[in-house]
């Protein structure tokens, strides 16, 4: 069965009982800050709400969704559609494993900015979730951080800024990759549920060949001590 929800200026068809977006999109998409796009890739686009948003939020940017998994791929098509947005964003469904080779069907060193909200969990570690379109999207059954990074490099153009969410604790996991691929991390901006509360996720920038530097925003708290969202939440949910 499919739900038509609706966020900020986007409509969007997703699975009731399939995978289905979460906080951890929203908040990657209000962390990407550049004034000019002109091509954005969403790696892991599921149904394509990060990249419907950032297709809103930068009107000249050509968008591209890479999605492995066919169900995911095709809700984002009809997405795109119901969201008059076919004349910028092209949905591809591949294994992002592949998008290195020489073969592949998304274009190198030519984006400003890749995003993804990727698996979170490696293989072993967390509960898998029911039905197997949640376990590929949320554990890195068919995806790792190396290869992910490593395509996202392939895709950035020079100076080019690839954007990512994660758990905090594979932060280190995360740099020592990026380094192996030309990434410099450039700014970071941990999450915490409140004020009282650990970080519950990290967002990172890094820039293809930048120089070295790094700056830690200050963090970002869900909610307030009431329970109610912050008035930051509020911002990005457009309440």
């Amino acid at each position: 069965m499919i739900t038509l929800d609706s966020i900020r200026d986007i409509q969007l068809y997703q699975n009731k009982d399939g995978y289905r977006f979460s906080v951890d999109a929203l908040l990657l998409f209000s962390f990407v800050n550049l004034k000019r796009v002109k091509k954005i890739a969403d790696m892991g686009a599921g149904s394509g709400i990060i990249g419907l948003l950032l297709a809103k939020k930068y009107p000249a940017a050509q968008v591209t969704l890479i999605e492995l998994q066919e169900s995911l791929a095709r809700l984002a098509e009809k997405n795109v559609s119901l969201n008059s947005l076919d004349n910028r964003i092209k949905v591809i469904l591949h294994d992002i494993r592949k998008l290195t080779h020489n073969s592949s069907p998304v274009t190198h060193h030519a984006y400003d900015i890749v995003v993804s909200n990727p698996p979170f969990r490696k293989i072993k570690t967390g509960l898998l979730s029911v039905g197997d379109e949640k376990a590929i999207a949320r554990h890195e059954i068919k995806l790792s951080l190396q290869d992910l990074i490593g395509a996202g490099s392939s895709l950035l153009k020079h100076h080019g800024r690839f954007c990512i969410i994660h758990l905090p604790e594979r932060v280190n996991h995360i740099m020592h990759i990026m380094g192996d691929h030309s990434l410099e991390p450039k700014r970071m901006r941990f999450v915490h549920s409140n004020l009282y509360s650990d970080a519950k996720m990290v967002l990172i920038e890094a820039v293809k060949e930048g120089r070295a530097g790094l700056k830690i925003e200050k963090p970002m708290f869900i909610y307030n001590e009431d329970g109610s969202y912050t008035e930051e939440m509020k911002n990005i949910y457009n309440c």
